[in-house]
């Protein structure tokens, strides 16, 4: 077997001015990236546009198929653009209003209209992710006056988090709706709706999607405590989970997130919903060439709990060290995946919600694999439905996936342990298609002749149909 693959947890790296130029795509996928975020909070839709295309003509030049997210921003509440950084001293007295640029230095401009709404006296204010904290002494019908508790340097944009007190935040905000069209327009693999808090924030994205004539997947982060109390019915209508640990830890307390994690990856897999982890995963290789000790086990421990992937952000986006954070956390995964201590539940609960079908097919499949001693799955599919169900099983070994299309090619790049490849090949089989599937499973992906592989697919058409047959098939016989 060919050592690409050997790594099955997918790594998810944000673009950023470190990662501006076509030769610097080109180092993070060979270092391991598989799925590419563009982050709507930073720069302008032309310079997304940009890097959009830069990632499509790399990936297409190498021969890969990587997948492209737009994260949007959400209703994130930042700082104006201040004339100043300004000196906050634990004790002062502040004044929050809503204003996109600063007016007066007596005045801090917040970009959220809802700033006098949804406060009271006695309500806190975190700043710059919480490490400047502030005190609500009084409110009027524009003005915020507050009591710095924690000081610190406040900088322009800056994010402000009232912990659960956003009631007048939209789901889905008009900047949002652009990139929702933008993505659309751009042919993106999967969007990312930021702060979820029910599923109805999930469905009004999808819908926004579905007016623009297309189906993208929708990836809900979850970064609010309201989020943690409807996560059941969250991770039903979304089409895969991200722990964004970030504001997460602001909205609740740092000490709750490890907890939190292991609830969302435990009930994604339970539901068979992808599930990322992400935030700080890395953090120190911002600026340093190798992790700390403790973020290699952060990540580690993501990947034994069960995470599909995991995910850079700052590391990549503007950090000194890109390409050796994705070469450092493949290596965490590759070793990782190889221990002892790399296993799970086999006996998922049939869903009533899912075609019973397919999972029987895949189920089945899976348990075939350790009674022969195959070398891989082989999961012939058009738009990927088995062969996800098959990676939210981690079989152990590689799932290699034929399909006839290119985008189901390109949304298998999140899939746990699945290796995508693009074949015309949707026709009966018989003796001459086994003939090219041994060829390609000798050449492509690296078996021999007499290896075992599980064949899962459709008939009478091998990839344009429901799932429903599974094969033992002996390399070469």
């Amino acid at each position: 077997m060919k050592p690409e693959f050997y790594k099955r947890t997918k790594i998810v790296a944000t673009i950023g001015p470190a990662v501006s130029t076509e030769e610097a795509i080109e180092e993070l996928l060979r270092a391991g990236a598989n799925v590419f975020r563009l982050n709507t909070s930073h720069g302008s839709m032309d310079d997304h546009k940009d890097k959009f295309q830069m990632i499509r003509r790399v990936s297409d030049n190498l021969g890969v198929y990587c997948a492209i997210m737009v994260d949007l921003q959400g209703p994130k509440i930042r700082v104006g653009n201040l004339k100043e950084e300004i000196n906050l001293k634990t004790g002062d007295e502040v004044v929050f209003e809503h204003a996109q640029n600063q007016v007066t230095a007596e005045i801090i401009p917040v970009d959220y209209e809802g700033i006098a709404k949804d406060v009271s006296r006695g309500s806190r204010i975190l700043l710059d992710d919480g490490k400047i904290a502030a005190e609500v002494i009084d409110v009027d019908e524009s003005r915020v006056y507050a009591k710095i508790t924690n000081g610190g340097i406040l900088k322009s944009r800056k994010g402000l988090n009232i912990p659960g007190s956003t009631a007048s935040l939209d789901a889905v905000t008009r900047k949002d709706v652009e990139y929702i069209k933008f993505a659309v327009d751009m042919g993106a693999d999967f969007i990312a709706l930021s702060f979820v808090r029910q599923k109805e924030d999930v469905l009004l994205a999808k819908k926004y999607i579905n007016d623009f004539n297309s189906n993208i997947p929708v990836i809900a982060k979850l970064e609010k405590p309201q989020a943690i109390e409807n996560l059941k019915d969250i991770i039903s209508v979304a089409d895969c989970i991200m722990v964004a640990r970030g504001d997460l830890g602001i909205e609740l307390s740092p000490v709750e997130v490890p907890v939190c994690q292991k609830l969302i990856i435990s009930e994604c897999n339970k539901q068979k919903k992808p599930v990322i982890v992400a935030t700080q995963m890395l953090e120190s290789m911002i600026n340093e060439p190798i992790p700390t000790r403790a973020e290699v086990s952060d990540v580690a421990n993501a990947i034994i709990d069960g995470a599909d992937a995991v995910m850079l952000s700052g590391e990549t986006s503007v950090g000194k060290y890109a390409t050796e954070a994705v070469k450092t956390m493949s290596k965490i995964a590759h070793e990782t995946e190889n221990s002892t201590f790399y296993k799970f539940d086999k006996d998922f609960e049939m869903s009533e919600d899912m075609a019973l079908t397919r999972q029987a097919i895949v189920f089945g499949a899976d348990k075939m694999l350790r009674y022969v001693n195959a070398r891989a799955v082989l999961s012939f599919s058009h738009f990927g439905y088995s062969t996800r169900l098959m990676s939210k099983l981690k079989p152990s070994v590689p799932i290699i996936l034929v399909s006839d299309l290119e985008q189901t090619c390109r949304k298998m790049s999140l899939a746990w342990g699945v290796y995508p490849f693009q074949k015309k090949w949707d026709c009966v089989l018989g003796g001459d298609m086994l003939l090219r599937i041994d060829e390609f499973l000798i050449n492509e992906v690296g078996l021999s002749k007499g290896d075992y592989v599980v064949i899962t697919g459709s008939a009478p058409n091998l990839i344009t149909g429901r799932t429903n047959f599974v094969r033992v098939h002996k390399i070469g016989t």
